[in-house]
C-alpha cells in the first residue's frame, strides 16, 4: 500500500469517495437533505492549501481510500492554540480491514507532527460503530458528545 499527498488529477476520483460518504450517513444523520446531491468537503482548496493535507492511500496504483489531516485554530482559552483535524476518511468496501484507515491516519499524524501540533480530533457519527471501531484501533479515545433535540418531533 503507498500513501500520498492527492493531487489535482485525483479530484474525481475523491468526489466519487465524497459521495459515497454522503450516501452512507444520510440514514445516520435526519438533518442532511435528502433528496439532492450535497457536498461535504472543498477538496479542490484542500488540495491546494498549505494548512490541509489530502492523501490518498494506493494498492496496486488504484486509489483505494481518503483522508485529510486540517491545521485548525483554536479558542483563546485552550492551552495549544492550533489542533489537527482529521476528516474525509473513506476506504473502497473489498479494501476494509486491511489497515487502509490505519495508514492514512498514520500518514496524516505524522503530518501533525511536521507542524508541532499536539492535539487531534475528529467527530465520527455515534451510529457508526464500524468507524468508531477503526478510530479506537489507532488510539482516539471519545472526549465530547454533542446531542440534539428536534422540536417538531
Amino acid at each position: 500500500m503507498n500513501i500520498r499527498p492527492a493531487i489535482l488529477e485525483d479530484l474525481p476520483i475523491l468526489l466519487d469517495f465524497e459521495q459515497k460518504i454522503i450516501e452512507a450517513e444520510r440514514p445516520m444523520d435526519p438533518t442532511l437533505k435528502q433528496n439532492e446531491k450535497i457536498t461535504y468537503y472543498s477538496i479542490e482548496d484542500y488540495i491546494l492549501s498549505d494548512h490541509t493535507q489530502v492523501v490518498v492511500a494506493e494498492i496496486e496504483d488504484e486509489i483505494v481510500g481518503s483522508g485529510y489531516g486540517q491545521i485548525r485554530d483554536r479558542l483563546e482559552y485552550f492551552e495549544q492554540k492550533q489542533l489537527g483535524y482529521i476528516g474525509f476518511m473513506y476506504v473502497t468496501e473489498e479494501h476494509r480491514g486491511k489497515g487502509v484507515s490505519q495508514g492514512i491516519i498514520k500518514y496524516l499524524c505524522d503530518w501533525f507532527k511536521t507542524k508541532n501540533l499536539e492535539e487531534i480530533r475528529l467527530t465520527v457519527y455515534d451510529k457508526n460503530p464500524r468507524a468508531i471501531r477503526a478510530y479506537e484501533k489507532v488510539g482516539f479515545e471519545k472526549h465530547l458528545i454533542e446531542m440534539r433535540l428536534n422540536l417538531n418531533d
